[in-house]
C-alpha cells in the first residue's frame, strides 16, 4: 500500500466497517433495550418478554457476534490492501 488513494481507500473501508457495526451495536443496545421494547414485548423467549430478553441477554450474544464479525472482516480488508499480519 503506497499510493496515498490506496491508504485512502483502505481508511474509507475501514470506517465502513466501524459505521456498520455500531449501526448495530446502537441499533440493538438502544433500540432493543429501550426505545422498541413496547413491541417486542409482545412476542416471548422461555417465557420471557422479547424486550426484557434483549436488554438482559440478547444483546450480549449480538456483541459477540459483533466482535467476531469485525475480526473477520477487519482481515479481509487487511489482506485485500495488503497490509495484514502473517
Amino acid at each position: 500500500m503506497s499510493k496515498p488513494s490506496e491508504a485512502d481507500a483502505y481508511w474509507k473501508a475501514t470506517l465502513g466497517l466501524l459505521a456498520k457495526v455500531l449501526v448495530v451495536w446502537f441499533l440493538v443496545s438502544y433500540g432493543a433495550g429501550i426505545l422498541f421494547v413496547e413491541q417486542l414485548d409482545k412476542f416471548s423467549i422461555g417465557g420471557y418478554p422479547l424486550g426484557f430478553w434483549f436488554a438482559q441477554q440478547g444483546s450480549i450474544y449480538v456483541f459477540i457476534a459483533l466482535i467476531f464479525y469485525y475480526a473477520k472482516k477487519m482481515n479481509d480488508i487487511d489482506r485485500e490492501f495488503d497490509v495484514h499480519e502473517d
